[in-house]
Protein backbone atom coordinates (compact mmCIF):
# COMPACT_ATOMS: atom_id res chain seq x y z
CA UNK A 1 0.00 0.00 0.00
CA UNK A 2 2.81 2.35 0.85
CA UNK A 3 4.33 1.76 -2.58
CA UNK A 4 1.07 2.63 -4.38
CA UNK A 5 0.60 5.68 -2.21
CA UNK A 6 4.04 6.98 -3.18
CA UNK A 7 3.31 6.31 -6.85
CA UNK A 8 0.08 8.25 -6.54
CA UNK A 9 1.90 11.21 -5.04
CA UNK A 10 4.56 11.13 -7.74
CA UNK A 11 2.33 10.76 -10.80
CA UNK A 12 -1.28 11.60 -10.07
CA UNK A 13 -0.89 14.83 -8.13
CA UNK A 14 1.34 16.50 -10.74
CA UNK A 15 -1.25 15.60 -13.38
CA UNK A 16 -4.04 17.09 -11.28
CA UNK A 17 -1.97 20.23 -10.74
CA UNK A 18 -1.29 20.54 -14.47
CA UNK A 19 -4.98 20.20 -15.33
CA UNK A 20 -5.84 22.81 -12.70
CA UNK A 21 -3.41 25.38 -14.05
CA UNK A 22 -4.24 24.56 -17.66
CA UNK A 23 -7.87 25.20 -16.88
CA UNK A 24 -6.92 28.54 -15.33
CA UNK A 25 -4.99 29.54 -18.43
CA UNK A 26 -7.96 28.73 -20.66
CA UNK A 27 -10.28 30.76 -18.47
CA UNK A 28 -8.15 33.83 -17.89
CA UNK A 29 -5.69 34.08 -20.79
CA UNK A 30 -8.09 36.13 -22.92
CA UNK A 31 -9.64 39.49 -22.14
CA UNK A 32 -13.39 39.32 -22.83
CA UNK A 33 -14.84 40.93 -25.96
CA UNK A 34 -17.53 43.39 -24.83
CA UNK A 35 -18.58 44.93 -28.17
CA UNK A 36 -17.77 43.95 -31.74
CA UNK A 37 -19.45 46.51 -33.99
CA UNK A 38 -17.38 49.53 -32.92
CA UNK A 39 -16.97 52.28 -35.54
CA UNK A 40 -13.67 51.80 -37.36
CA UNK A 41 -11.17 54.43 -36.20
CA UNK A 42 -9.83 54.67 -39.75
CA UNK A 43 -13.02 56.57 -40.56
CA UNK A 44 -11.50 59.64 -38.89
CA UNK A 45 -8.07 59.63 -40.50
CA UNK A 46 -6.10 58.90 -43.66
CA UNK A 47 -3.65 56.96 -41.50
CA UNK A 48 -4.53 53.31 -41.01
CA UNK A 49 -4.76 52.05 -37.43
CA UNK A 50 -5.70 48.45 -38.18
CA UNK A 51 -3.96 45.43 -36.69
CA UNK A 52 -2.88 47.22 -33.52
CA UNK A 53 -3.97 47.07 -29.90
CA UNK A 54 -5.24 50.58 -29.26
CA UNK A 55 -5.82 52.53 -26.07
CA UNK A 56 -8.66 54.86 -27.04
CA UNK A 57 -8.91 58.24 -25.28
CA UNK A 58 -11.63 60.87 -25.65
CA UNK A 59 -10.15 64.32 -25.10
CA UNK A 60 -13.19 66.38 -26.13
CA UNK A 61 -12.74 70.12 -26.68
CA UNK A 62 -10.89 70.97 -23.46
CA UNK A 63 -8.03 68.90 -22.08
CA UNK A 64 -6.76 71.30 -19.43
CA UNK A 65 -8.86 69.55 -16.78
CA UNK A 66 -7.59 66.15 -17.95
CA UNK A 67 -3.91 66.96 -18.31
CA UNK A 68 -2.80 65.47 -14.99
CA UNK A 69 -4.82 62.33 -15.64
CA UNK A 70 -3.31 61.93 -19.11
CA UNK A 71 0.17 62.29 -17.64
CA UNK A 72 -0.71 59.51 -15.17
CA UNK A 73 -1.95 57.31 -18.01
CA UNK A 74 1.20 57.98 -20.00
CA UNK A 75 3.39 57.10 -17.02
CA UNK A 76 1.53 53.97 -15.91
CA UNK A 77 0.46 52.47 -19.24
CA UNK A 78 2.15 54.02 -22.29
CA UNK A 79 5.65 54.12 -20.86
CA UNK A 80 5.34 50.52 -19.76
CA UNK A 81 4.09 49.06 -23.05
CA UNK A 82 4.99 51.41 -25.92
CA UNK A 83 7.94 49.29 -27.08
CA UNK A 84 5.56 46.55 -28.24
CA UNK A 85 5.19 46.90 -32.00
CA UNK A 86 1.46 46.16 -31.98
CA UNK A 87 0.52 48.76 -29.35
CA UNK A 88 -0.64 52.38 -29.75
CA UNK A 89 -2.47 55.26 -28.07
CA UNK A 90 -5.22 57.03 -30.03
CA UNK A 91 -6.60 60.26 -28.59
CA UNK A 92 -9.77 61.69 -30.15
CA UNK A 93 -10.49 65.41 -29.77
CA UNK A 94 -11.83 68.48 -31.56
CA UNK A 95 -9.84 70.85 -33.75
CA UNK A 96 -10.16 73.71 -31.26
CA UNK A 97 -7.69 71.98 -28.90
CA UNK A 98 -4.86 71.90 -31.42
CA UNK A 99 -2.66 74.24 -29.34
CA UNK A 100 -3.55 72.40 -26.14
CA UNK A 101 -2.44 69.15 -27.74
CA UNK A 102 0.89 70.66 -28.77
CA UNK A 103 1.49 71.79 -25.19
CA UNK A 104 0.45 68.39 -23.88
CA UNK A 105 2.86 66.58 -26.19
CA UNK A 106 5.69 68.82 -24.95
CA UNK A 107 4.85 67.94 -21.35
CA UNK A 108 4.58 64.24 -22.11
CA UNK A 109 7.97 64.22 -23.80
CA UNK A 110 9.76 66.25 -21.15
CA UNK A 111 8.12 64.51 -18.20
CA UNK A 112 8.92 60.90 -19.09
CA UNK A 113 11.81 60.99 -21.58
CA UNK A 114 9.74 58.55 -23.62
CA UNK A 115 9.38 58.41 -27.39
CA UNK A 116 5.97 59.62 -28.57
CA UNK A 117 5.94 57.43 -31.68
CA UNK A 118 2.93 55.42 -30.50
CA UNK A 119 0.79 58.43 -29.52
CA UNK A 120 -1.68 59.57 -32.19
CA UNK A 121 -4.02 62.57 -31.92
CA UNK A 122 -7.08 62.68 -34.19
CA UNK A 123 -8.81 66.06 -34.11
CA UNK A 124 -12.28 66.11 -35.67
CA UNK A 125 -15.70 67.63 -35.09
CA UNK A 126 -17.28 66.66 -31.76
CA UNK A 127 -20.07 64.71 -33.48
CA UNK A 128 -17.52 62.14 -34.67
CA UNK A 129 -16.24 61.63 -31.14
CA UNK A 130 -19.82 61.20 -29.94
CA UNK A 131 -20.63 58.64 -32.63
CA UNK A 132 -17.49 56.65 -31.91
CA UNK A 133 -18.08 56.76 -28.16
CA UNK A 134 -21.69 55.62 -28.50
CA UNK A 135 -20.64 52.74 -30.77
CA UNK A 136 -18.69 51.29 -27.81
CA UNK A 137 -22.04 50.45 -26.22
CA UNK A 138 -20.96 51.25 -22.67
CA UNK A 139 -22.94 52.46 -19.67
CA UNK A 140 -20.79 55.61 -19.59
CA UNK A 141 -21.40 59.12 -20.93
CA UNK A 142 -19.26 61.90 -22.36
CA UNK A 143 -18.78 64.94 -20.12
CA UNK A 144 -19.83 68.51 -20.93
CA UNK A 145 -16.60 68.97 -22.91
CA UNK A 146 -17.41 65.93 -25.10
CA UNK A 147 -14.56 64.01 -23.47
CA UNK A 148 -14.28 61.22 -20.93
CA UNK A 149 -12.02 60.33 -18.00
CA UNK A 150 -12.33 56.69 -19.09
CA UNK A 151 -10.05 55.04 -21.62
CA UNK A 152 -10.76 51.88 -23.59
CA UNK A 153 -8.89 48.88 -24.96
CA UNK A 154 -9.61 48.16 -28.64
CA UNK A 155 -8.11 44.97 -30.06
CA UNK A 156 -6.63 44.33 -33.50
CA UNK A 157 -10.06 43.50 -34.94
CA UNK A 158 -11.54 46.73 -33.64
CA UNK A 159 -13.45 45.02 -30.81
CA UNK A 160 -13.88 46.59 -27.39
CA UNK A 161 -12.16 44.53 -24.69
CA UNK A 162 -12.66 44.76 -20.92
CA UNK A 163 -13.71 42.84 -17.83
CA UNK A 164 -16.84 40.78 -17.32
CA UNK A 165 -16.66 38.94 -14.03
CA UNK A 166 -18.32 38.65 -10.63
CA UNK A 167 -17.70 42.37 -10.04
CA UNK A 168 -19.64 43.29 -13.16
CA UNK A 169 -18.66 44.66 -16.57
CA UNK A 170 -15.76 47.09 -16.82
CA UNK A 171 -15.99 48.79 -20.21
CA UNK A 172 -13.25 51.36 -19.56
CA UNK A 173 -10.56 52.38 -17.10
CA UNK A 174 -10.71 55.59 -15.08
CA UNK A 175 -7.46 57.45 -15.70
CA UNK A 176 -8.20 59.71 -12.72
CA UNK A 177 -7.46 56.74 -10.47
CA UNK A 178 -3.84 55.62 -10.22
CA UNK A 179 -5.06 52.58 -8.27
CA UNK A 180 -7.35 51.53 -11.13
CA UNK A 181 -4.57 51.93 -13.68
CA UNK A 182 -2.19 49.90 -11.52
CA UNK A 183 -4.61 47.24 -10.28
CA UNK A 184 -6.74 46.66 -13.38
CA UNK A 185 -5.52 48.24 -16.57
CA UNK A 186 -1.89 47.16 -16.35
CA UNK A 187 -2.98 43.54 -15.90
CA UNK A 188 -5.54 43.69 -18.71
CA UNK A 189 -3.08 45.19 -21.19
CA UNK A 190 -0.62 42.44 -20.25
CA UNK A 191 -3.32 39.83 -20.89
CA UNK A 192 -4.24 41.06 -24.36
CA UNK A 193 -0.61 41.49 -25.40
CA UNK A 194 0.15 37.96 -24.16
CA UNK A 195 -2.86 36.67 -26.07
CA UNK A 196 -1.50 37.97 -29.36
CA UNK A 197 2.05 36.93 -28.61
CA UNK A 198 0.86 33.36 -27.95
CA UNK A 199 -0.95 33.43 -31.29
CA UNK A 200 2.23 34.59 -33.03
CA UNK A 201 4.26 31.83 -31.38
CA UNK A 202 1.76 29.21 -32.54
CA UNK A 203 2.24 30.48 -36.09
CA UNK A 204 6.02 30.79 -35.63
CA UNK A 205 5.77 34.55 -36.13
CA UNK A 206 7.00 36.34 -33.03
CA UNK A 207 6.61 40.11 -33.02
CA UNK A 208 8.33 42.38 -30.49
Amino acid sequence: MKKYFVLTILFVLPLVAYLFFASGINNFAKLPVLKKDVININTFSDKKFDDKISILIFLGDNIENKKGDILNLNQKIYKRFYKFNDFQFIAIGTKKINMQVENLVTQLQSGTNTEMTKWFFLLQESKYSKNLFESLGTDLKLDKFHGSPYVFIIDKKGFLRGRNDSDGIKFGYDMRSVAELNNYMVDDVKIILAEYRLALKKNNILDN
